[in-house]
């Protein structure tokens, strides 16, 4: 067995979901159309992935997060609307 990796300090979940994050927008960037739009075919793989972290901390439904990638000059945005019942 291991010790070192026993008693390595585990990622938080804020920094692997930021990662996630990075990696999805890389691969988005790559994944555009002819007419240069983008193509988000993963944008319900993310928003299951965040119901299913944010769900650990509020009360959320699946229906309570909007997502959206849109592309504003040079820049491409991914805007992410959260409903937190209180």
């Amino acid at each position: 067995m291991d010790l070192m990796r026993f008693f390595k300090a585990k990622p938080k979940t804020s920094s692997v979901a930021k990662e996630r994050l990075q990696l999805i927008l890389a691969h988005e960037r790559i994944g555009r159309n002819a007419n240069g739009t983008a193509i988000p075919d993963f944008l319900p793989q993310l928003q299951r992935d965040l119901v299913a972290v944010l769900s650990k901390y509020v009360k959320i439904g699946d229906n309570d997060i909007k997502i959206n990638v849109d592309r504003q000059d040079n820049l491409d945005l991914l805007e992410v609307k959260i409903e937190i019942n209180r």
